[in-house]
Parts: structure tokens; sequence; C-alpha cells
């Protein structure tokens, strides 16, 4: 029989089967003198035994406040030592930690509040061009008037207090005072909130960034993440005596997850080279703490790799880390090992609904695998890839990947028919993606659905493209996607970054291509940028640049019957 497109990923490690708390206590205890949380721009060198005092201290602090288990307290912030604090305080209290884009503006941060219900928040003061209590002013004048705790607002109903890293404004609690909060009855209460909450109990909600709609609230429990940071950590070998650079945001499952979690698991040290990405501060991160491990979208690795003072760095002590995110470019990934000594480097694929990770290539796998592949389904995880009827599709046979396991979220806050088209009858998490499953069940994502071009007829995968270009010595980043055509319904298109000092035509991009891929694959339109549209976490937008393209060629599709 033809062998299908389903993979188990069998284990013998068992699942964690507790709270985040009760876990979080256990590595306190175990590697209390190790290092814990390093926050590189706060001058901040903490171990676990000080990290679980201050997160103990918080989580009282916030009971003080009138916080109750089950309560949604938001976080709008960037990386830095109080995210962490957060993270772990609000798991210990019941408390659900709502994760709010740090580049959110009035309308978008005002929504996701009033949404999930939030009945805190804390926030920075500012991150960039973010003023974020001048916003939190705008949407609740009441607040400079307001008792510190006792918010009434008309804009946002169920706000009751804000509490403020860094500065205190009027009408918010300074993050430092909550410390002091919690008295002995407090920290009781802790204790036997240890011995209540149960590991199904949701306790994160992340809003995922879709291109068309409202923000979805993916609501995930403490055993979808705690297990899942546990053996991304496993994946990747992690010790105590490990230390993980972490650039990518932690608002996202990256940090907070594969991140945060994969350390306190594993005893491993939190390394925060700055409060935002900068290529620069992640090197001097690497290299000053001696980190053993680097996260990053591909655009992060390619500006570290690309960085003018890249050489000056010693960074022998890296050995793994993850590459996510976003399609990681298999030249992308080679440069990585070769350059940055990230020998046991692994990709993984997977979406905030799925705590994230499914799928991850493991240390030892074939370099061939290692680089150009998403990897087999994680422990404990079913994956399949179905064609448009929903039928498992044979191997090598592209279809959508589909998820199931302890991994898959709850659903969406306060939205079940959105989290029935998500999720279906039978469990599975419809991802979205295109992929394919070889014979040893290695996967490869070609696309999104979406984003598949039909050209003429034929299906193009956007994907495939973007690799063969990515082996041209003067493109630095690439993204093909496709735009209206009147004769073939849709042409491709591709937007290229050149490395500096090196320069290209779009003649001299199709003579590469010409007899080297299919000439329906050859892009017809080129352009040449400085940078791309992406998130806050490094995913291409590639709907707007198709806007963009289709606006400045004025094109639009056939017209058929």
């Amino acid at each position: 029989m033809t062998q299908l497109s389903y993979s188990h990923g069998a284990s013998d490690v068992p699942l964690l089967g507790e709270t985040i708390g009760v876990n979080f206590d256990r590595t306190v205890a175990r590697w209390g003198d190790r290092p814990g949380l390093i926050s590189c721009a706060q001058g901040i060198s903490w171990t676990y035994r000080e990290l679980g005092q201050k997160v103990d201290a918080f989580a009282a602090g916030l009971l003080a406040l009138g916080l109750q288990p089950g309560d949604r307290v938001g976080i709008w912030s960037p990386n830095n030592a109080e995210w962490i604090v957060s993270q772990f305080a609000t798991a210990k209290a019941g408390i659900i930690l709502v994760n709010i884009n740090p580049a959110y503006r009035l309308s978008e941060v005002e929504y996701a509040l009033n949404k999930v219900g939030c009945r805190a928040l804390i926030t920075a003061s500012r991150f960039k061009t973010s003023d974020y209590i001048g916003m939190m002013n705008t949407l609740a004048p009441e607040l400079a008037r307001s008792k510190p705790g006792h918010l009434e607002s008309a804009r946002l109903p169920h706000l009751r207090t804000v509490i403020q890293i860094g500065e205190t404004a009027p009408g918010t609690v300074a993050f430092q005072d909550v410390y002091a909060k919690g008295s002995a009855a407090e920290h009781a209460r802790l204790a036997e909130l240890a011995t209540i909450l149960q590991f199904d109990d949701p306790i994160n909600i992340q809003f995922t960034s879709g291109t068309t709609g409202l923000p979805k609230g993916a609501t995930l429990t403490h055993h979808n993440i705690l297990n899942n940071g546990f053996f991304d950590g496993e994946t990747m070998h992690y010790t105590e005596a490990d230390k993980v650079c972490i650039p990518v945001p932690m608002y996202h499952c990256f940090g907070m997850v594969i991140g945060a979690l994969a350390c306190v698991t594993h005893g491993a040290a939190i390394v925060f080279p700055g409060e935002g990405f900068d290529p620069l501060a992640a090197l001097q991160a690497v290299a000053s703490e001696r980190c053993t491990s680097l996260y990053g979208v591909p655009t992060m690795f390619i500006a570290e790799l690309d960085h003018p003072e890249f050489k000056s760095f010693d960074l022998t002590s890296l050995r793994t880390g993850m590459m996510a995110g976003a399609p990681c470019p298999i030249e992308v990934m080679r440069r990585c090992v070769r350059d940055m000594n990230l020998t046991e480097m692994t990709i993984g694929y997977g979406m905030t609904e799925t705590s994230p990770v499914s799928t991850q290539t493991a240390i030892g796998d074939p370099m061939e695998k290692q680089t150009g592949s998403v990897g087999r389904a994680h422990p404990h995880v079913e994956i399949k890839i179905v064609d448009t009827d929903g039928k498992i599709v044979p191997r090598g046979a592209p279809g959508e990947l589909c998820t199931r396991g302890y991994c898959v979220m709850l659903g969406y806050w306060d939205d079940q028919e959105r989290t029935d088209q998500a999720i279906d009858k039978n469990g599975w998490m419809h991802t979205g993606d295109l992929a394919t499953m070889d014979e040893d069940g290695y996967c490869n994502i070609v696309g999104r659905i979406k984003d598949m071009v039909i050209r003429g007829g034929e299906n193009i995968y956007p994907r495939e493209i973007e690799e063969f270009l990515y082996r041209h010595p003067a493109i630095q980043d690439v993204q093909v996607f496709g735009v209206p055509d009147q004769r073939f319904g849709e042409e491709l298109c591709a937007w290229i970054k050149i490395r500096a000092g090196m320069t290209l035509t779009a003649d001299e991009v199709k003579a590469f291509c010409k007899d080297q891929i299919a000439h329906y694959k050859v892009p017809r339109h080129i352009q040449f940028v400085e940078e791309f549209p992406m998130t806050v976490t490094g995913k291409m937008q590639k709907f707007i640049m198709r806007e963009k393209m289709t606006e400045a060629l004025g094109v639009t599709a056939a017209v058929t019957a």
C-alpha cells in the first residue's frame, strides 16, 4: 500500500502532568544557585533563587491587589526582566496572562483588553515610537484622576488596575511596589493555590496576527505551553549548563514558550540581549555571556550574519538554537551552521494555536534534513497532510498540514465559530500551511494555502523559487508572491534585497533562473527593495507586498466565466 502522510511523535519521555507554578518551584529548588535570568540592557543577573523570590513576591502582590485565579491580566511591554516575573507570577496565582503586541496602537489595544475582559494591565512606559502611558490616557482619561487600582473607564469597562514598569504616572501602580503588597495571607494563599490549580486550566491568551478580520485570542493551558517548552528544550538537549540568547519577542510563543519555558524546565539561563531585536546587541550578548543557544526568525539570523562587525565576535560557545517563525531558507541555515558554530541548530515549525511547535529537526539529523526540512512530529504530537477533501495524501504529495495532540489550544477566546473553523470534530488543528512529508516522516513547508500561485493552471509554490534564488551570491533576502495577470490569472513577482556592496539587475536574475527552473517559475516581475513589510515577530506580510505591487503595475486578474 502507498505510505500516507501521517506521523505520530511516539516518545518514552512522559508529558509533564503539573502546572507551570509547580514546575517552576521545582526548578528553583533544584537549580537555585544557577544563573536564571540575565537582562543585558538592564544590567540584571539573577540566580533562579533570586528570580523565584521576585516571582513569589509579585504573585502575592497581584492577589493583594484583588486579582483572583481566572482573571485576565494584560502585558504590553518589550522584553525585560519584568516580563519574566509577570509570566511566572501570574501562572502561580492562576491568573491568565494576556500577551499584547508591543506594536499595537489605540484601537488594537482597546479591542484586546475588552475582548478578554482584562482586569489589570502591566505596561512599559514607552518603547521606540510607542508611548504606552500616553495611549492609556487617551483610551482612559479617567486614569490620571483615579485612585491606583480603582479605575472606572467608559471605554475599558473591565480594567481596574494599570501596573507601570519603570515609572509611575498618575493613577498607575509602580511595578516595583507590587513586590511589597503581599502579606503573609497572600503568600499562604499562593501555597494553597499550588495544590488547587489544574494543568488544564487556561493560563495564557495570545492574539494571532491574522491578515483579515479582528485578532483571535488563542487560549492556552499550563499543559499546552509547559510541555511544549519542555520538549523544545529536550530536542535541543538543554541542561542547567546552557545559556539561551532570546532576541525574539516575549509576547509571542517563540519568546515565551520556546524561550522562557524551555529554559526553566531544564534549569538553563534566560538571556535577553535587549528590549527589542538588534543584531549587534544579540552578537554582543552571545559573546559576553558565552551563550550556548541562539534563537531567531530567518531575517534576524541574516542581519547578524551580515553585520559589519560579525567577524569580531567569538561565537564558539554556541552549539544549538532554533530558527522558526517563518520559512527558513536552506542557504541561511547552512551559513548559521558554518559561520556561527551552530552545528546542532534546529528548525521548528508550528503556530500560536499549537503552543507553538509541532515539528522540529533533531540534533544528529543528516545535514540535508537539518537544513532543508522542518523536521518530524514533536513528541506526543500527531501530524497529517490532507487534500481539499480532507483525505490524507500519499508521502511526497502537497496538502494542508494538520496537528493533533496535547499542544492544540482550548480555542479562541469567546469565539466558538472561528474555533470550529480551525479545529475539526476529530480534534485536528488545520494550519492553513501547505506541506509535504517524505518517506522518513520529515516535513517541508511549501507555502501558505492562500500564497500558492496558480499561473495558467500550474500550481506554483513561492517557497521553492525563494530557495533557488537564495543561491545567488548577490541576493541577501527574497520574497516571491503572485500578482493578478490578464492572460494567466496570476504571474510571479519577486522582491529582492541585494547584499551591501553588490549589484544585480532584473535581467541578471532571469538569466540566473534560465534553464535551472521551469520557465513558468521564473518571476516575470522583479523589484529591488531595501526592506520588506513584516510583523513584529519577523513574519513577512506578503499580502501587503501583493497589494503594493498590484497597484504599481495597475493590473487585474483575468475574468473567467
